[in-house]
C-alpha cells in the first residue's frame, strides 16, 4: 500500500506514543520534503524534531515533481497532496479540512489520524482505548 502523509498525523501520533502504528498498518510512509521541514521546525515539540532527525527506515522523504497552486493551503499540505497525486497513492493521511477537501476534489483518498487509529485498533496493532467515566 502506498501512503503519503502530511505533518499533522505525525505530530498527533508522536504525542500519544502511537507512531509505530504507521509501519504496522502500511509498511512504509512517504512524506514530502516540505513536511519533513515542518516536522524539524523549532516550533515543534522536541519528540517530533528528534523523530524526524533520526527518521526510521520505514519513512521516506521525497520531493513532489510539481506543486499545484491552491489558495489557502499551506506548503506541507500542498506538497503532500501533490505527491499523493503524482505517486497515485492509495491513501493521503491528512487532518486539515482545506487540504482534505482539495485532495478529495482531485479524487485522492484521504484518511484522518483518528480513522487511522481506529483501523489500527481494529487490526490489533494498538490496544483499544479504554474509556473511563466519572
Amino acid at each position: 500500500m502506498l501512503v503519503v502523509s502530511d505533518s499533522s498525523p505525525f505530530v498527533a501520533l508522536l504525542k500519544i506514543g502511537n507512531v509505530d502504528a504507521l509501519p504496522k498498518l502500511y509498511g512504509s510512509v512517504i512524506i514530502p520534503t516540505e513536511v519533513a521541514a515542518e516536522l524539524a521546525s523549532v516550533k515543534r515539540p522536541i519528540e517530533v524534531r528528534s523523530f524526524i532527525e533520526s527518521a526510521p527506515a520505514w519513512l521516506t522523504v521525497r520531493a513532489p515533481t510539481e506543486l499545484e497552486a491552491i489558495a489557502d493551503i499551506d506548503k506541507g499540505e500542498l506538497a503532500a497532496k501533490s505527491l499523493a497525486r503524482e505517486l497515485k497513492a492509495d491513501i493521503l493521511l491528512i487532518d486539515e479540512t482545506r487540504g482534505r477537501e482539495a485532495a478529495i476534489a482531485r479524487n485522492i483518498r484521504t484518511l484522518r489520524t483518528t480513522a487511522m487509529l481506529l483501523d489500527a485498533a481494529n487490526a490489533g496493532v494498538i490496544p483499544e482505548p479504554q474509556t473511563r467515566f466519572r
